[in-house]
């Protein structure tokens, strides 16, 4: 069993997945900071409150944490577009791959191909007539 769980854990894909989700993690934090060190003051500065996720309004007993809710927002927006730009930039430096050329069809393919056609244009041209002679009772 060990050495099964041994070949698991050496495989390549479950070694970029540990790896992506370790520097997803890491990452994350940064963004973190990113919004609310950096991001959220500028924010604040045009709207006259400093920390953002300080705005929350009340009606009744229930309070309603807007500037939380705009922090994961930025936050995932912001996540969101890093994410688009390394998928762009992976892409091009891969290259644009060459499409490969539909496959001509053997001659055997279309020879039944052609009789299928003849086929359907006999049955098509052709009427099935009723021989019996029906009695009027």
């Amino acid at each position: 069993m060990l050495k099964e769980f041994k070949e698991f854990i050496a495989r390549g894909n479950v070694m970029d997945m540990a790896v992506g989700i370790i520097v997803g993690s890491a990452f994350t934090t940064i963004v973190k900071d990113l919004v609310a060190y950096l991001i959220n003051p500028l924010i604040g500065l045009f709207i006259g409150k400093i920390d953002l996720s300080n705005i929350v309004f009340t009606v009744g007993a229930a309070q309603f944490k807007v500037g939380a809710f705009l922090n994961a927002v930025i936050n995932f927006l912001i996540i969101a577009f890093v994410v688009f730009l390394l998928v762009k930039g992976v892409n091009h430096f891969r290259g644009k791959k060459e499409e490969e050329p539909a496959e001509t069809p053997s001659a055997e393919v279309q020879y039944l191909k052609e009789i299928a056609e003849t086929l359907k244009q006999q049955g098509s041209s052709t009427t099935v007539k009723n021989t019996e002679n029906v009695k009027d009772r």
